[in-house]
């Protein structure tokens, strides 16, 4: 069990998917699936500002997580929601649905039975969210917290978001502003955990550095791609 583990912009879910293609791994985005139920919400008009009302819808749709790292896809009542999540509109919402007490426990009950299932004897998966390696999963075996300054991070998710018009470098540093305090108190570096500032690195490099990581502290010395069939 591998948890990566940083803000919004940090290149985690890239890295993640990275490291459990080179070693033969599943793979799990937590942060889709807070996504999905906040894609939910909104379709159903309901307020994700009211934490009595996300609570109490927080457990109604069916959320299902694919963990295959070449092609992750996430339903909603079995509809595709895997390019509807990544809208503005659902980022701007999705740190006041995630900070619902009902809501965490929901969805990382749901995380845990998924790591259960894929991280066991004979598996293994990379998990990557805010909280893994000290909430979902404290017990995983190699930590990581990926980070980027500012800057960069901005950069990125407006890159990201290159067909919204409005999602200019200014406005998306703004609006990672105001995610990054509002997920503050689920952002969190296990004590345990390496710290890896990935501003002026790319996406091989950092790979590069998780999989040696994994590496070290497992003795393995090839990936065994059977482990992801």
């Amino acid at each position: 069990m591998i948890a990566v583990d940083g803000p919004a912009g940090s290149g985690k879910s890239s890295a993640a998917r990275g490291v459990a293609r080179a070693l033969g791994l599943r793979y799990l985005d937590t942060g889709a699936m807070y996504r999905a139920l906040t894609w939910w919400l909104l379709s159903q008009g309901l307020d994700t500002a009211d934490p009595e009302t996300v609570a109490r819808h927080a457990a109604e749709p069916v959320i299902e997580v694919g963990v295959d790292p070449a092609a992750p896809q996430i339903t909603v009542d079995g509809e595709d929601v895997s390019g509807p999540i990544r809208s503005r509109r659902v980022s701007n919402a999705v740190s006041a649905v995630a900070s619902v007490p009902q809501v965490r426990a929901h969805l990382i009950a749901c995380q845990r039975d998924i790591i259960r299932q894929h991280g066991g004897p004979g598996g293994g998966i990379v998990a990557e969210g805010r909280d893994i390696g000290t909430v979902v999963a404290p017990d995983a075996l190699v930590k990581v917290f990926l980070t980027a300054s500012a800057e960069v991070r901005a950069h990125r998710r407006s890159t990201d978001l290159a067909a919204d018009p409005g999602a200019t470098a200014a406005v998306t540093q703004r609006e990672q502003d105001r995610r990054d305090r509002a997920d503050a108190a689920q952002t969190a570096m296990a004590a345990d955990a390496v710290r890896i500032d990935s501003s002026s690195l790319s996406l091989a490099q950092v790979v590069s550095l998780i999989t040696d990581l994994v590496r070290e502290r497992t003795g393995a010395t090839q990936p065994d791609p059977a482990q992801a069939r």
